[in-house]
């Protein structure tokens, strides 16, 4: 009698599936590892409640003029993009650069209607502005600087 388990082509078969399911498994790994990691980057415009529900995401615009307020390491501004607003708390020391009317970016999570940031970064030179915000400012018909 001939054992059938043993044949080359049911072994073959059983590398592949193996393989398959190692490859799943490892891809699945991947994908849930980068899920958790992802920071999405919103302008306060854009910004909808589900956006508010995510985990962390980056909102950028410029610092609204008279709203920021400084006690210690804490502080409190507002950043816009002439269109909408987000209040904004951080406890830390904030950029040299930090300014009001500037471009800021900041990384965090909403508590109720305040975002809290655990970054916050300032604009480097007074030519420079991130991309996103530039593009989105641009967008919007409020863009002050130069064309490129």
């Amino acid at each position: 009698m001939v054992d059938i388990a043993a044949t080359p082509r049911r072994r073959r078969l059983a590398i592949i599936a193996l393989s398959g399911a190692v490859l799943t498994l490892a891809l699945w790994l991947v994908a849930s590892a980068l899920r958790d990691n992802i920071v999405l980057f919103f302008t306060p415009s854009e910004l909808t409640e589900t956006h508010k529900s995510a985990k962390r995401l980056r909102i950028g615009g410029l610092v609204e003029a008279g709203s920021i307020e400084i006690s210690g390491t804490k502080a409190r501004f507002v950043i816009t993009d002439e269109t909408d607003s987000v209040a904004v708390a951080y406890d830390g020391a904030l950029p040299d650069l930090f300014r009001e009317n500037q471009g800021v970016i900041t990384e965090g999570s909403f508590r109720d209607q305040l975002f809290v940031a655990d970054t916050v970064l300032a604009k480097h030179d007074e030519n420079y502005m991130p991309r996103e915000i530039a593009d989105s400012l641009k967008e919007q018909g409020v863009w002050q600087g130069e064309e490129k």
